[in-house]
């Protein structure tokens, strides 16, 4: 008997980088639910993507009640809502994984390293959250250009952070399921560095005119990477 595939609230999922992994996920038959502040743009941001795919798999939710009815929770939010948008779905969340793709920017220098008085979005939102809430960062590095376009290959590693193995593990398995390779990276607190790269891809892309720069890890064999 085949294990049902778990339901995914993308908190965010009307931006760009959320809207591309819900994308991802709904084409391997998650469910998936897509989160806003506003439940109108939450509802549109899924019927676009549904008719894009064909077949009726994603709905949309405000924050608070998507998060309730997901069994995982993908945050991916502006930094400057960051915050805000914890708040917002804290209760919803206990219990569960919760993976923050979060990056701080500095939006007067977008491509220069940000570090935040908690070093890291995701060590804050473990922080905010508690200690019940599984907190794993990921997908950082992997630029909405690539996600959006289902017959792309994305030629791209993921890197996972988090204190918690069986977290780690699942969001491996996420990533797996959509065509990347996930590589642990460790505990939870070097997100600091992993989400630092991202202003350091920005400013790749800008420098040698390219789109959607990201990374690889070299020298690890296939089978050794979970």
């Amino acid at each position: 008997m085949e294990t049902a595939l778990p339901s995914l609230a993308i908190i965010g999922g009307t931006g760009k980088e959320g809207a591309g992994l819900a994308l991802r996920w709904a084409h391997k038959g998650y469910p998936v639910i897509i989160g806003s502040r506003d439940a109108e743009r939450a509802a549109q941001k899924a019927a676009e993507l549904n008719a894009q795919l064909g077949i009726q798999s994603v709905r949309g939710m405000v924050n608070a009640e998507a998060a309730a009815a997901a069994q995982i929770i993908v945050l991916s939010v502006p930094y400057t809502a960051h915050a805000e948008t914890i708040a917002a779905i804290k209760a919803a969340a206990q219990g569960k994984l919760l993976i923050d793709v979060t990056v701080p920017i500095n939006a007067a220098d977008y491509r220069t390293v940000y570090v935040p008085e908690g070093k890291s979005a995701c060590v804050e939102a473990q922080a905010l959250l508690g200690d019940s809430v599984k907190v794993v960062a990921a997908f950082q590095n992997v630029s909405a250009v690539h996600l959006k376009k289902l017959d792309h290959n994305i030629d791209c590693d993921v890197l996972v952070c988090g204190d918690d193995a069986d977290a780690k593990a699942q969001v491996i398995a996420l990533i797996e399921a959509i065509g990347m390779r996930g590589i642990d990276a460790g505990a939870l607190m070097n997100a600091v560095a992993v989400e630092a790269l991202t202003p350091v891809l920005l400013y790749i892309n800008g420098r040698y005119k390219v789109k959607g720069a990201g990374i690889r890890i070299t020298g690890l064999p296939l089978s050794d990477h979970a």
